[in-house]
């Protein structure tokens, strides 16, 4: 499969990492299991975990949940985002300082509102994964921050940072939020962490992945582990 990922100089090879990136990720996924098992014998029935087979990621069953407060980057930035929007829709004038990224964008949006689903998965895909690879030390300074789809275009970003604006990209063109998920993964490859956007269309489950150029049935990948998935309502600790 042909890979998409570029990289300004400075960054450093891999995807999605960082000083101490892979060990902060196995903390998240170690606490994530604490979370989850909390929630099983708390008696709340509302947000109990519970396991579920709508879908199967690379052959991963799937144990959900609906509360969010431990994912505090991903709720900081739909709560960011949510101020952001209404500023996609401003007129903007195109100047040295000011490409008008999130007009284009719009625009783009907008052009492709009435083609075929399927075709508007290639069309965002390959439109977001255009932008260069940055990673969030040389970016922002931290180790791990997540961006809204401003501060990725006029920033560039990693691989949460494509996978957000995709989703993003995705509600404006009518896709359910329900339908999609951000997945945090392992790639077996590299050794690193990695996240790409999943998509439920017509019952098959596709990524979009900034490391490769075409949108593929995500059972395609053999060398992607799941650690977790998230979107609005809820997220999903993946095991097997």
């Amino acid at each position: 499969m042909k890979t998409n990922h570029r990289r300004k100089p400075g960054a450093e090879a891999g995807v999605c990492r960082g000083p101490g990136f892979q060990s902060r990720l196995f903390g998240l996924v170690v606490a994530t299991a604490a979370v989850l098992f909390m929630l099983a014998i708390s008696g709340d029935a509302g947000a109990a975990a519970r396991t579920t087979t709508k879908w199967s990621v690379f052959g991963t069953k799937e144990i959900m949940s609906t509360k969010l407060a431990k994912f505090q980057k991903w709720t900081e930035t739909l709560k960011r985002y949510s101020g952001e929007e209404p500023e996609e829709l401003n007129v903007c004038q195109v100047t040295p300082t000011n490409q008008c990224h999130l007009a284009r964008w719009r625009i783009f949006l907008k052009q492709i509102l009435t083609k075929p689903k399927r075709e508007q998965l290639d069309l965002v895909n390959a439109y977001l994964n255009k932008w260069l690879y940055v990673i969030d030390p040389v970016n922002y300074g931290v180790k791990d921050y997540w961006a809204t789809p401003k501060q990725f275009m006029q920033r560039n970003g990693d691989c949460e940072d494509y996978a957000i604006s995709k989703f993003m990209s995705l509600a404006h063109l009518g896709f359910p939020k329900a339908n999609m998920r951000v997945l945090v993964l392992q790639d077996l490859n590299l050794s690193t962490a990695h996240a790409v956007l999943l998509v439920e269309l017509d019952g098959e489950v596709l990524m979009l992945d900034n490391q490769i150029s075409s949108v593929i049935n995500a059972d395609r990948v053999k060398h992607y582990k799941p650690i977790y998935s998230i979107n609005e309502e809820a997220w999903w600790l993946h095991r097997g």
